[in-house]
């Protein structure tokens, strides 16, 4: 028994060692949209794409904020109401009245959702057409309608797109991190995205690593015509980073995936409860709705983030001191490449320690996303459920981000895109 318990040990600290020498130094918090904001041509044209559903609380700050960006080209924002019943449109449209930038807005009004599409990107698909329609610009801007973009957001993305040639551009929001449980949770999530898709990999055009948060991503509209648009995509629920593997491995390859600290998303997770409903809807889409990846998902989990912790204590209570240093080295690795990302989210420094228990929760809410799945109750969002086909996911083009990136088994990402803001 002593024998096993120092072989798993010793392996998740080997694993460990691993990823922070071999992994693109996914712990780092240094790619970030840092980037002047002089552009040498003539400025871009930009559509802002919003899809809204029941959203009229968190528009008069998040639409605001785009309304008021500094970009100085062309810039206008179609705002898609998804069959909300709270008065988003009425609310948007006072919003920009009370700017005098009513002009820039346009309003439309969602389609019935037909087979086979996401809530999100059929509404996407409406705004990008109409856009298209009246102004054919030469960018898009994809975002969330509870996304406070900073003044300058704009403008930094379209001038990173244009200076370093980048078919895509994305920022992962930083999230609202206020309550016992963001805190507790919310820097992990995106901690182990970042180890998922390490941004460094993602930025490489020698990499075939693609991610995007779906809260922002600045897109050239050639290339969202050249993989077939949100049509492309239609039933992706981790839509951000499939469509971000579509452009990278169709194009140029050169699309850019970072951190910001000044745009905000402003959707509050105050409770477990959330929190646990926002991963538990799709971590089991990113296994692929596979048994045995969930089984290697739950090992892979115990072996890197709780083994450790465990082979101290047991260790320490058995008086087998090789076992207890042992896991006590691999914890404090661990502890060590979350640092970066607690300080990132301005949280205590003890909370690096706790990475073991979030683990074993997140652990817990992709169990129970498979077992919705099962029960067919996965992807539900306001009150809309989204029932992925249970084919093989590998027959459209726009999945293949779930065949051709890292073994969830040891990388899982447990959840979205990266995202909270999936629909």
């Amino acid at each position: 028994m002593a024998a096993i318990e120092l072989g798993l040990v010793l392996l998740s600290l080997v694993i460990w060692i691993g990823l922070l020498t071999l992994r693109g130094q996914f712990w780092r918090t240094d790619q970030q949209l840092e980037v002047t904001k002089t552009i040498d041509q003539k400025l871009p044209s930009v559509c802002a794409v919003i899809p809204a559903r029941n959203e009229a609380d968190l528009l008069p700050k998040t639409l605001r904020s785009l309304l008021c960006q500094d970009y100085p080209g062309l810039f206008n924002i179609f705002l898609v109401d998804d069959h909300s019943t709270d008065k988003t449109a009425e609310v948007a449209k006072q919003t920009a009245q009370s700017l005098n930038k009513d002009k820039l807005l346009h309003i439309i009004t969602a389609e019935p959702l037909p087979p086979g599409w996401s809530g999100k990107l059929w509404a996407m698909e409406q705004g990008v057409n109409k856009a298209i329609e009246i102004l054919e610009p030469d960018y898009f801007l994809l975002t969330d309608a509870d996304i406070e973009h900073d003044v300058a957001n704009l403008h930094q993305l379209v001038a990173k797109a244009e200076q370093e040639n980048l078919d895509l551009v994305s920022v992962m929001v930083q999230l609202r991190c206020e309550s016992f449980w963001e805190k507790f949770l919310i820097p992990a999530f995106v901690f182990f995205f970042q180890k998922l898709y390490p941004f460094r990999w993602v930025n490489d055009p020698n990499k075939s690593t693609a991610a995007a948060a779906g809260g922002c991503i600045l897109i050239r509209t050639a290339a969202l015509k050249r993989i077939g648009s949100m049509q492309a995509i239609r039933q992706a629920l981790i839509d951000d980073c499939t469509l971000a593997h579509a452009v990278k491995s169709s194009g140029n390859g050169r699309i850019w995936l970072g951190l910001s600290s000044a745009t905000h998303s402003l959707r509050p997770y105050p409770s477990l409860t959330t929190i646990w409903d926002m991963v538990a809807r799709t971590a089991f889409t990113q296994l692929n709705y596979s048994p045995l990846l969930l089984i290697g998902t739950v090992i892979g989990m115990t072996l890197i983030y709780m083994v450790p912790l465990l082979g101290l204590i047991l260790g320490g209570l058995m008086g087998n001191w090789l076992v207890a240093v042992t896991g006590l080295s691999a914890w404090l690795l661990m502890a060590l490449a979350y640092l970066p990302m607690i300080r990132f989210y301005k949280c205590p420094v003890w909370l690096a320690f706790c990475l073991p228990a979030v683990a074993f929760l997140y652990t817990l809410m992709t169990i129970d996303s498979a077992l919705r799945y099962w029960q067919g109750r996965g992807g539900a969002w306001k009150g809309r459920v989204f029932d992925a086909p249970r084919t093989s996911l590998n027959a459209t083009y726009g999945d293949s981000c779930f065949t051709e990136q890292p073994c969830p088994k040891l990388f899982p990402n447990l959840g979205r895109g990266s995202s909270l803001h999936k629909r």
